[in-house]
């Protein structure tokens, strides 16, 4: 789905950075190429080689002179590395930010959590 909010290019990545957490892309399997992307969301190829290019940047894809771009081995660790940092600053320091405004300690929070995820399952 397309999100007029964000650039196409950045969705591209993030869409290939999904399939690669969750294990649909694997290390060392072929990403679809920039034409198949393009084709797929019906995009100028070179929105989509922008995105593809970002990702090669990032050390996640890289390019196999005549085969194609291939999941970079790690890839998996890196990305879940940079989301695990970018949701701890997402949500966890204006959590904890929140948390201290209400005089609650740590182990409340704690409390708080375990108690909300038993309620989730």
């Amino acid at each position: 789905m397309i999100d007029e909010s964000r650039p196409l290019f950045m969705q591209i990545a993030e869409q290939v950075e999904d399939s690669i957490v969750d294990g649909t892309l694997a290390e060392d399997e072929r990403a679809p190429s920039t034409n198949e992307l393009a084709a797929f969301h019906r995009i100028n190829p070179a929105t989509a080689a922008k995105g593809v290019n970002r990702l090669v940047d990032k050390n996640v894809l890289v390019k196999r002179r005549g085969v194609g771009m291939f999941v970079a081995p790690g890839a998996r660790n890196l990305l879940l590395a940079e989301r695990r940092s970018a949701f701890a600053d997402r949500y966890v320091g204006p959590l904890l930010a929140e948390a201290r405004k209400l005089g609650l300690t740590p182990d409340d929070v704690t409390r708080l959590f375990q108690e909300r995820a038993a309620t989730e399952r």
